[in-house]
């Protein structure tokens, strides 16, 4: 069986899709975009027409996804510290903002989560203000991926002082 020729102008690098192989943590990724499209259903209609129920709704699903955002970050964190402990040089900006801890794809891909909660909370923020938490769990979620599959170089051991 031949295998199939790359389209014109379609890119070569590894996607974040569930089922590649070649970028670990897709569904990661895919519980970003989850969480968002959770987040939009419902913060987008109670913004628009309002009522208690969607907001209640709203509201309450902004609570959930801030405190599965506490969770994740706490995961990532201890997940970060025993890599620390085994040698690793793991940083904040690298952890949670993947600065060279993750392929391009990787970085795009949670740059993009992070956009669209953002532009969601910022678009509904007037009228439920609990949408402004929400933001964090992409944050937590790109901390995850990076203390579960990113690359991190060796920690240097300090210089020994005097006494």
């Amino acid at each position: 069986m031949a295998t199939p020729e790359p389209v014109a102008g379609a890119s070569t690098e590894p996607g974040l899709v569930p089922g590649d192989d070649r970028v670990p943590g897709a569904r990661i990724v895919m519980v970003g975009w989850l969480a968002n499209a959770l987040f939009a259903a419902t913060a987008i209609p109670a913004a628009i027409f309002g009522g208690s129920v969607l907001d209640a709704i709203s509201i309450a699903t902004s609570l959930a996804l801030f405190f599965v955002a506490i969770a994740v970050f706490g995961y990532a964190f201890f997940k970060a510290l025993a890599r620390t402990t085994r040698g690793d040089d793991i940083a904040v900006a690298s952890l949670f903002f993947l600065q060279g801890s993750a392929p391009t794809p990787v970085r795009r891909t949670f740059a993009a989560l992070f956009v669209v909660c953002l532009a969601v909370a910022a678009g509904t923020a007037a009228w439920e203000f609990f949408s402004v938490l929400v933001p964090m769990l992409p944050i937590g979620l790109a901390g995850m991926w990076a203390a579960r599959y990113g690359t991190f170089p060796p920690r240097v051991p300090a210089p020994r002082r005097a006494r």
